[in-house]
């Protein structure tokens, strides 16, 4: 009995502000099924915010990251690898230089990619958190370089949602920690913290009027974060971090607030001794709920919905999709020869 071919692997590569993740996975039914999967954290971004390079240190660490995902690679066969780079290589004057090394040493090429294109394909990881989910949705991703916000209409039927409006803020958990440093563990460091970002945000409900939205009801608030997947372990109790019981949770609004002000006041120590947050992540965990505090105040919706997927799952997905179009692709016909003219031997 011969045995069925393995469905063709693909993989996507992440390397953020503070994170280098790889995602290796198989098509299955409509998303896929995780082969591998690689995260460290790296943090790239580190000195960014007051030097506008990146440090050779931060290089370093990446560069090492970097090699471990091209040897995870290597001992795979995948049909496409996507590789790419957000705020910290947009914002330093050596990140393509940067991106020209890790391609020498690595053989990975990595895409410096928009800020839109960051919204669209954390849009396309949490699309189906968003089924049957109301009139409009606002999505939000909070990084370590720069948050981004996507104002998504959510259509009647089977159709993709649409991006409305997106916008992408130079805050994220690494720069709002490196601008405030241990003053944003003292309650009025918090709450400067708190308005910084909360500033920021006015011009985008401007434009848009999303709190009017709110008050009528019919739109999710929807987060994709290490700080909202942190707030939903702290909200379910859970003894160590866990993935199925985290993505797709909804919290309430009084939950959310609860678990923001047991997080404050567990201190550094806290923080770095808690089984769903370590040592590594303490510093940035209060900058990320600063962040998430301005986006709630300004956008008091009921429930958070919790989603941990991002831009490795979005580009997995165009990736499955684009190789299932061109199967679908009818082939050209050869064309038959011309009355009298030879057939090719």
């Amino acid at each position: 009995m011969r045995c069925r071919p393995a469905p063709p692997a693909f993989a996507a590569l992440d390397l953020g502000t503070n994170n280098c993740r790889l995602l290796v996975g198989a098509p299955s039914g409509d998303g896929f099924r995780v082969l591998d999967s690689f995260s460290r954290i790296v943090r790239l971004g580190e000195g960014l915010h007051h030097t506008g390079r990146l440090s050779p240190c931060a290089m370093d660490r990446a560069i090492v990251a970097l090699h471990g995902c091209a040897a995870r690679l290597a001992r795979r066969p995948v049909r496409a690898v996507r590789a790419i780079a957000t705020e910290a290589c947009r914002r330093a004057a050596n990140g393509a230089e940067f991106l020209a090394r890790a391609q020498s040493e690595t053989g990975l090429h990595i895409d410096v990619i928009s800020t839109r294109e960051e919204a669209e394909l954390a849009l396309e990881s949490c699309a189906p958190l968003l089924r049957d989910g109301g009139r409009r949705a606002l999505l939000f991703d909070i990084g370590g370089g720069s948050t981004e916000l996507a104002w998504v209409r959510l259509p009647d039927g089977d159709e993709a949602p649409q991006l409305i409006g997106y916008v992408s803020l130079p805050v994220g958990v690494v720069t709002v920690a490196e601008r405030f440093g241990a003053a944003g563990h003292t309650p009025q460091g918090f709450r400067a913290m708190v308005e910084d970002v909360a500033s920021r945000l006015r011009p985008f409900e401007q434009v848009h009027c999303i709190g009017q939205e709110i008050r009528h009801g019919g739109v999710r608030l929807l987060g994709t974060s290490g700080t909202v997947t942190t707030l939903a372990g702290i909200v379910l109790d859970l003894p160590r971090y866990s993935r199925p019981a985290v993505d797709g949770a909804v919290l309430s609004r009084a939950d959310a607030d609860a678990a923001l002000a047991c997080l404050r006041a567990l201190g550094r120590e806290g923080l770095a001794q808690h089984p769903c947050i370590g040592p590594e992540r303490a510093e940035f965990v209060l900058p990320g709920c600063a962040i998430f505090a301005a986006i709630h105040r300004t956008w008091p919706a009921p429930e958070v919905v919790v989603a941990d997927r991002g831009l490795r799952e979005g580009m997995l997905l165009r990736m499955i999709r684009a190789e299932r179009a061109r199967a679908q692709r009818p082939r050209r016909p050869t064309a038959a020869p011309l009355a009298g003219m030879p057939r090719p031997a």
